[in-house]
């Protein structure tokens, strides 16, 4: 069998973004034991970490092992019973995502279902509250993948704990982003993946739980269904008992505690207003090409851009010949919108102003082979006038 040897790509999808070199060089430091002191240490350093970019000071905060779903599942396997009720927005696919999970657990659902691209309405989550008896959860997806709407949390929050409901909100694609401010908007359980504005490899998941959320663990009746994900279990690990549950990824945590340092090391809100700058500079390019937002105004996202592909194009071919005759990855609609939208993934390391003239140049010229009437140059041009503006 032949080394991996992968071709050069600039990830510009829904995910994974860019890995920081400082990333990959701790991925590849040697392995001592999970239980080492050593490793305890940089265990304690992540968690530290973590708990600063989701603006928290829940004790309850850990990588769990796996991808994002897995932070999904963990969230919804600890809080969930059977028979509870519980509201969740479906603003896309991964609000759809969590409906499945929580149905699988026993919950009845009781769903909110969004246009897709919109953001939800404080009335029509409080209506779906007064259809229950007595709601033990309220969920929602803070920046949804699929389709580039920033869903606001606020209201939500403040409708779900007069309820006397927890509030659970999936920040995967937010978290060192934009901020998320846990403690703030007052979220009982959060969770995360590293692969998106974290840059780091996929592979481990974020979670945050308030103090209020682990009492709730506490006094369930019946055990969480999966062993794995048991909080009760894992937080004998990562507490200071220490007492083995899994063999932690232990080079995974070594890469995460390196992109945790490095999204430390610029700063939250200079990354946030990186992540927003880029936006801005991406949008305006585009739309000299004729590509505009498909998200709803005033809430899309910084770090996915939800964009209208212009009409006649075989959108999956222009989408190839970026992949292998520019080596930019870019991502296809979902559900309802392939077809109709790309998804493009200015997250953590790959929101970068390079990349943004990288791929406007590449879309121009492709246009261009499309015989599409671009104007040359203009678009760099719009998004070097954002950039000096924004200084």
């Amino acid at each position: 069998m032949n080394s991996v040897q992968p071709p050069s790509r600039l990830l510009l999808g829904p995910g994974p973004s860019m890995v920081n070199p400082r990333v990959y060089a701790a991925l590849s430091r040697p392995l001592v034991g999970h239980l080492d002191p050593y490793f305890l240490t940089v265990l304690d350093e992540v968690q530290d970490g973590l708990r600063t970019i989701f603006g928290t000071r829940n004790a309850m905060t850990l990588p769990i092992s796996g991808t994002g779903s897995a932070g999904m599942e963990t969230c919804f396997a600890n809080l969930v019973e059977d028979g509870d009720e519980v509201v969740i927005v479906a603003a896309g696919v991964f609000g759809g995502r969590m409906c499945d999970v929580a149905a699988r657990l026993g919950a009845r659902v009781e769903r909110v279902d969004v246009e897709w691209g919109r953001v939800v309405g404080p009335a029509e989550v409080e209506a779906a509250i007064g259809r229950c008896r007595k709601v033990k959860l309220v969920a929602v997806v803070h920046a949804e993948t699929s389709t580039g709407a920033w869903q606001p949390l606020h209201e939500i929050s403040r409708i779900a704990h007069e309820a006397d409901a927890l509030f659970l909100v999936d920040c995967v694609t937010s978290l060192g982003g934009c901020p998320v401010d846990v403690d703030d908007l007052v979220i009982d359980a959060a969770y995360s993946g590293t692969q998106k504005c974290l840059s780091c490899p996929p592979g481990l998941a974020p979670v945050t739980m308030s103090e209020r959320a682990m009492e709730a663990v506490r006094a369930r009746k019946t055990k969480p269904r999966s062993w794995y994900l048991d909080l009760g279990l894992l937080g004998a690990y990562f507490g200071q008992q220490r007492l083995y549950h899994h063999t932690a990824p232990i080079s995974m945590i070594y890469a995460l505690a390196e992109a945790v340092a490095v999204v430390l090391d610029e700063g939250l809100e200079h990354r946030y207003v990186r992540h927003e700058r880029n936006h801005h500079a991406l949008m305006a390019g585009l739309a000299c090409l004729g590509i505009y937002g498909a998200a709803q105004e005033g809430h899309r996202l910084w770090m996915l851009n939800s964009v209208t592909i212009p009409e006649g194009i075989d959108e999956a071919a222009l989408r190839k010949r970026l992949l292998l005759d520019h080596g930019i990855e870019i991502g296809a609609g979902l559900g309802p919108l392939a077809g109709k939208v790309w998804r493009i993934g200015l997250m953590g390391e790959s929101s970068r102003p390079a990349n943004v003239r990288r791929l406007l140049l590449a879309l121009e010229s492709e246009l261009r082979r499309e015989g599409r009437a671009v104007p040359a140059g203009r678009a760099i041009e719009a998004a070097d006038h954002v950039y000096s503006e924004k200084g």
